[in-house]
């Protein structure tokens, strides 16, 4: 008898990604052939996002996909908007099985006939009872992989959901972050990214304890000593948790790159007040030259959400002005949209949708600009760049350390590679292109 087939979709964040990839090796633990998701399979597993609108419409589509690709599968979501929304997601037509923040990672306990349902069965938790950690990693894109080292948020913005559909902080244990990265080693992979819910959190225990056995910086000068890992990268850390030794030690790290991404979501205080972020514009300030006093060529990138309710003109232009004085490299740019059970939902002020996307074309431009600046910054230097597995109409693209995106006609002997290259010059798509200065493949 065959094995039966599972696929996976995932929406969202680098974290969905990381537990995306744990959830299909429990399958694949089980017997399971693990096939595309536009493949006929007998189990679809959509890992859910809510932190945007859009993230909630494209569900509904992915169901049909799943649909056309075999009708009678057996489909379940999981994630943020199924541990948020469980019941919604239940009546979504084709949906079989609805799991929850900590159920997700059971979920081939769940599995004993695959009979489709008249209506979703829900299995979800109250979110105070996700106080238990499960680690994972991901690896799909052979050149790097998420390593998930904490997660939930114990931070109250306005705006924000993730707290009611992940739980309190809580942080895996440093010899298990260890290990798993020494698996991810043993794999070939070259970069790891960190990633987590609030990772300059770090440090909480299992249960959500205020005990912190380990500090962010300690897990960072750990992870450091892994053999075989090239290179590591911290994905989004809130300013106010970024500390001075932090930046000093990823300075003089063998294998942490000069990359932050710091979440800002307003340079206005008023706003920052109103969105209760645990630090205002100065202390962001203080982080960007601190960062760029000891790694002048470091990337530095950025959320920001515009239209929050209250932003008038004039906070909005308090934002733009003081981003586009700001030595950073890229802004994430996200348009405001309410959130069920959320304060800001009930704020006055609403933005009008109109001027909300009127306002994110603004930053998009200047995020643009603000990439080429740094691109520009950044020719004449010599770089290494890891080069990524696809081929893009005839392309391979990579990046360096720093994160500028390069490319070069396609060669597959290149995929997986760390090579040390001059940057010359930037392509008319944005891109930039290099000379080689090594010809052996690393």
């Amino acid at each position: 008898m065959s094995a039966k087939k599972v696929a996976f979709y995932t929406l969202g964040c680098k974290l969905n990604f990381s537990e995306t990839s744990t959830i299909a090796r429990s399958f694949e633990n089980e017997g399971f052939q693990r096939v595309e998701f536009d493949e006929a399979a007998d189990v679809y597993v959509i890992n859910t996002c809510s932190v945007t609108e859009n993230a909630d419409k494209r569900f509904k589509t992915i169901v049909k996909h799943a649909q056309k690709a075999n009708e009678d599968a057996f489909l379940i979501a999981v994630g943020c908007y199924a541990q948020l929304k469980p019941e919604e997601l239940a009546e979504v037509d084709g949906v079989d099985m609805v799991l929850g923040a900590t159920e997700k990672f059971k979920i081939t306990d769940y599995l004993n006939d695959l009979t489709k349902n008249d209506h979703g069965e829900v299995h979800s938790c109250e979110i105070d009872e996700a106080d238990f950690y499960v680690g994972s990693y991901s690896i799909g894109d052979r050149t790097r992989a998420f390593l998930k080292v904490q997660d939930g948020c114990d931070y109250k913005c306005t705006y924000c959901t993730i707290p009611l559909a992940r739980g309190i902080s809580r942080s895996d244990r440093l010899e298990n972050v260890l290990q798993n990265a020494s698996e991810i080693s043993e794999q070939g992979i070259k970069e790891i990214v960190l990633t987590g819910v609030n990772i300059g959190d770090y440090g909480k225990g299992e249960f959500g304890n205020k005990k912190h056995e380990h500090t962010f910086l300690e897990l960072v000068q750990a992870l450091d000593e892994i053999e075989g890992i090239e290179r590591l990268r911290i994905s989004s850390i809130e300013p106010n948790l970024l500390k001075n030794e932090t930046i000093d030690f990823v300075a003089s790290s063998n294998t942490f790159v000069p990359h932050f991404h710091i979440p800002l979501q307003s340079g206005s205080d008023d706003m920052l007040k109103r969105m209760r972020r645990r630090y205002l514009s100065d202390l962001y300030v203080d982080r960007v030259n601190k960062i760029k006093s000891v790694m002048p060529d470091a990337c530095i990138g950025v959320d920001v959400i515009v239209g929050f309710p209250g932003e008038t003109d004039e906070h909005f232009l308090e934002t733009y002005n003081f981003l586009q004085e700001l030595d950073i490299s890229y802004l994430h740019v996200f348009t405001y949209s309410e959130r069920d059970n959320t304060p800001a939902a009930e704020m006055d002020g609403v933005v009008p949708l109109k001027v909300r996307k009127k306002r994110s074309k603004m930053l998009r431009g200047l995020s643009a600009k603000k990439r080429r600046v740094f691109y520009e910054s950044q020719l004449g230097n010599t770089s290494t760049v890891l080069f990524e597995g696809e081929n893009k109409s005839g392309y391979i693209h990579g990046f360096t350390e720093n994160y500028v995106k390069v490319k070069a006609p396609w060669n597959p002997e290149m995929v997986n590679t760390l090579k040390k290259v001059n940057l010359t010059e930037i392509d008319e798509d944005g891109l930039v292109r290099f000379e080689m200065l090594q010809e052996e493949l690393v």
